[in-house]
């Protein structure tokens, strides 16, 4: 970078606030200037010497100290930087951020602040899913608050799922990229103004339908519904006013997204014809090819004799969207998810399909892409194939949401 961009980072109070320290380290290595606030709360997994040795500056924790106010208050510390980057963002403080309580240092640059945020949540899962945290985070969403993660595993609680800070790679990555899209450090990295996707609706299908025999037992297959729902999310920040119509997952909502929760592949096509029009569509969604003919009411029994299972073929979404006359999107895209000759497989889906673009990935065992974080995605469309790298899913997201826009936006048909 020509002119060295700087960052306030905010350390709040969570085991996560661990992973600062090498936060700060990536920072400085890529010449980011950058200065902390540490929380009474962070102090008791960090120290003030461990974050001014990494960061080469003065550490600033007292809202009411006569030796900072005399120096540099909460008003020149938030706008002195080029962008706010919370991390780890516990419960507590997204819940002050959307309240615009500033009873601490920290929470009062956040109110002062007339730059960019972003937010990196870390939290025991129960409190991320909690009903009051995703509508805070909803709130900031809207706001234009930027949020990476959380991601999901293993927590320090012992528990399982959403809620881990996302490591300090993504953020340094998610970082740049903040910077990268601003030419001036007074100018908002992500304003609604900007949203290249502003006034379109996305219509995007997401996880695995549940095809039922009986009441206790389904066909399915081992989506997450992770690829769909970053697709989503990704769409929503772009300013696209987003339904997301997803199958049985394990996922919290995509923040800004409207979601409309169904079990088989009947009710997600009903649901789809419901949305349209809509100007995108995105069929990431792992649909049941087929289903039971005559599902029982009851549980079928063990009887020592193998049952008969009779299967008819369930509705193809894709086509009918690709192929409506009158509700046509002006852009339908596909995804194929295959074993073996996967852009071959996907060139013959998208001429069947009749739809605009297909995105191939390999789900062949090994690959870890059912349930998997990442993902590698081949682009393949009328003017060719585009092949990319592995990358989370989460950038999958957002790089196809780049694409859809660039596309849309020079596309004067």
């Amino acid at each position: 970078m020509s002119v060295e961009k700087r960052v306030l980072l905010i350390v709040s109070g969570g085991i996560a606030a661990y992973k600062s320290l090498e936060l700060v380290r990536n920072l400085k290595n890529a010449g980011i200037a950058i200065r902390c606030i540490l929380t009474p709360g962070g102090a008791r997994f960090v120290t003030t010497l461990s974050l001014a040795t990494l960061s080469e500056d003065k550490v600033y924790e007292d809202l009411f100290s006569v030796a900072d106010q005399g120096g540099i208050g909460h008003i020149e510390l938030s706008r002195d930087a080029d962008l706010l980057v919370v991390a780890p963002a516990t419960a507590d403080i997204i819940a002050k951020m959307r309240a615009g309580i500033a009873d601490d240092l920290a929470t009062a640059a956040l109110l002062a602040t007339n730059k960019p945020v972003l937010i990196a949540p870390a939290m025991n899962v129960r409190m991320w899913v909690h009903e009051a945290t995703q509508e805070n985070m909803a709130i900031l969403n809207d706001r234009g608050v930027n949020i990476i993660g959380p991601d999901e595993g293993d927590m320090a609680c012992g528990e399982y799922g959403m809620g881990r800070m996302s490591e300090p790679d993504a953020i340094t990555i998610a970082i740049k990229k903040l910077f990268q899209e601003t030419n001036s450090r007074d100018t908002a990295l992500i304003c609604k103004s900007n949203q290249k996707l502003a006034g379109k609706k996305a219509l995007v299908t997401s996880g695995p339908t549940h095809e039922p025999l009986d009441p206790v037992r389904y066909i399915a297959n081992r989506s997450s519904g992770r690829q769909g729902h970053a697709i989503a999310a990704a769409l929503a920040k772009k300013g696209a006013d987003t339904v997301m119509i997803s199958g049985p997952t394990n996922l919290s909502d995509p923040i800004g997204v409207t979601v409309r929760r169904v079990g088989s592949a009947v009710e997600m096509f009903e649901a789809c014809k419901r949305e349209l029009p809509a100007d995108i569509v995105v069929c990431a969604a792992a649909v049941a090819d087929w289903r039971a003919l005559h599902p029982t009411d009851k549980k079928i029994k063990k009887d020592g004799v193998v049952p008969t299972l009779e299967l008819t073929q369930n509705p193809d979404i894709l086509s009918f969207l690709s192929q409506s006359i009158s509700n046509r999107p002006r852009l339908v895209v596909g995804f194929a998810a295959e074993t073996g000759s996967v852009v071959d497989k996907a060139l013959d889906k998208l001429a069947r399909k009749k739809c605009d673009w297909m995105i191939a990935n390999d789900v062949s065992v090994g690959t870890q892409t059912f349930g998997g974080t990442k993902n590698t995605v081949h682009i393949v469309d009328q003017n060719g194939i585009e092949n990319w790298p592995e990358m989370s899913k989460e950038s999958i997201g957002d790089r196809l949401a780049d694409r859809i826009a660039n596309h849309l936006n020079t596309d004067h048909d």
